[in-house]
C-alpha cells in the first residue's frame, strides 16, 4: 500500500539532512510500528509523508497504492485518505469544531467525486462516534482544541480520523501526555478502524501503546534510515535495552 524506496529529506532549505536512505512497505491491513530515539527523523518521516512545508525530499520515491505520493499537494493526498495525527494538535480559535470537521469531510468527498454528506447523517455519525470516544457533547460546540486538555485533543483527533475514514493513517507520538484511561480510549478508535483495506504507520517513543495497539511489525529509525525490524515483542526488547545498539 505505502512503499518507500531510499528517502532522503532535509530541514534548512536542504542544509541538513535528516532522513537518509529510508526504506519501507507498509501493506494493506497492516499496522506498523516506527520507534527510535529523539533526533531520529520519526516526526521528519510523519511530515514529509503529509506534505509539510520546510522539509525538503533530496532523493527517493514514496508511493501510496501506486501513486506518486510525493508530486501531490498535502490536500491532494488528504484526498488520498492519508491522515496525520499530530504530537501536538493545533488549535483554531473561532472555528467550530463540527463547522471544521464537516469542511473538511465534505471536502474530501468533492476531490473524489462523491456527493456530500447531508447534515443529517452527519450529526447521526458524529453524535454515535463522540459518545464511544467519551467526547462530551459541549466539545463538539467550541473552538477546535480550544481549551482542551492534552487527552481531549488527542481524543478529538481520533474523533476526527474515525469521521473521515482515512485510507493510511500517520500517528505521530499519538500517546504523548496521555493518562492510561485515555490511552485506553484513543487505542480504541484506532484499533476500531484496523481494516484489510486500510495501513497505518505508528510513531512512538515508547512500548506501551503498542500493548494496547498491537502492531504488525515493528522498526527501528536511527541515523535517518530504517536500522532493524522485527514481531510486536520487538517493541519490548527496545524498550528493555534501549536504542543504543542501532545508534549510527
Amino acid at each position: 500500500m505505502l512503499k518507500i524506496n531510499n528517502l532522503t529529506a532535509a530541514v534548512d532549505a536542504g542544509q541538513k539532512t535528516i532522513l537518509e536512505g529510508l526504506s519501507l512497505e507498509i501493506p494493506a491491513g497492516e499496522v506498523h510500528a516506527v520507534m527510535g530515539p529523539n533526533g531520529a527523523g520519526k516526526s521528519t518521516l510523519s511530515y514529509v509523508l503529509t506534505g509539510r512545508e520546510g522539509y525538503d525530499v533530496t532523493g527517493g520515491k514514496v508511493e501510496l497504492e501506486g501513486e506518486n505520493l510525493l508530486d501531490m499537494d498535502p490536500e491532494e493526498r488528504a484526498a488520498k485518505g492519508v491522515f496525520l495525527s499530530f504530537q501536538y494538535p493545533l488549535e483554531i480559535p473561532g472555528v467550530p469544531t463540527m463547522t471544521f470537521l464537516r469542511t473538511a469531510l465534505n471536502a474530501q468527498r468533492k476531490a473524489r467525486g462523491e456527493e456530500e454528506m447531508s447534515a443529517p447523517e452527519f450529526l447521526k455519525k458524529s453524535r454515535a462516534l463522540a459518545k464511544d470516544l467519551k467526547i462530551k457533547p459541549d466539545m463538539l460546540k467550541r473552538p477546535l482544541n480550544v481549551g482542551f486538555s492534552g487527552g481531549e485533543k488527542k481524543r478529538m483527533e481520533i474523533f476526527q480520523m474515525m469521521m473521515l475514514e482515512p485510507r493510511f493513517i500517520v500517528m505521530d507520538e499519538t500517546d504523548s501526555g496521555l493518562d492510561v484511561d485515555a490511552l485506553r480510549i484513543v487505542a480504541d478508535g484506532v484499533n476500531r478502524l484496523r481494516n484489510p483495506d486500510r495501513g497505518m504507520l505508528i510513531i512512538t517513543h515508547y512500548q506501551r501503546l503498542l500493548d494496547y495497539i498491537v502492531p504488525d511489525k515493528v522498526h527501528v529509525l536511527a541515523g535517518g534510515k530504517i536500522a532493524a525490524s522485527g514481531d510486536a515483542d520487538f517493541a519490548k526488547k527496545l524498550e528493555a535495552e534501549g536504542y543504543d545498539a542501532y545508534a549510527a
